[in-house]
């Protein structure tokens, strides 16, 4: 009878082991993934000219 008792404790050891198996589940999502991009550019550029610079494109108004 004493030699009972190791082999019960092994087997109680492997039942233990076995039911602790991870599990992994990949699943499709059920709503679709949105991703909402508003993206607000805003930019200024700015110019500075002399004076005489722009008298120059004040007279010559055709040439852009």
């Amino acid at each position: 009878m004493p030699r009972k008792s190791p082999l019960l404790a092994l087997a109680a050891l492997v039942l233990l082991l076995g039911a602790c198996s991870p599990t992994v589940r990949l699943e499709a999502p059920d709503k679709p993934i949105e991703i909402n991009m508003t993206v607000n550019i805003k930019h200024e550029i700015l110019v500075k000219v002399e004076k005489d610079v722009q008298q120059l494109f004040d007279a010559n108004k055709g040439l852009f």
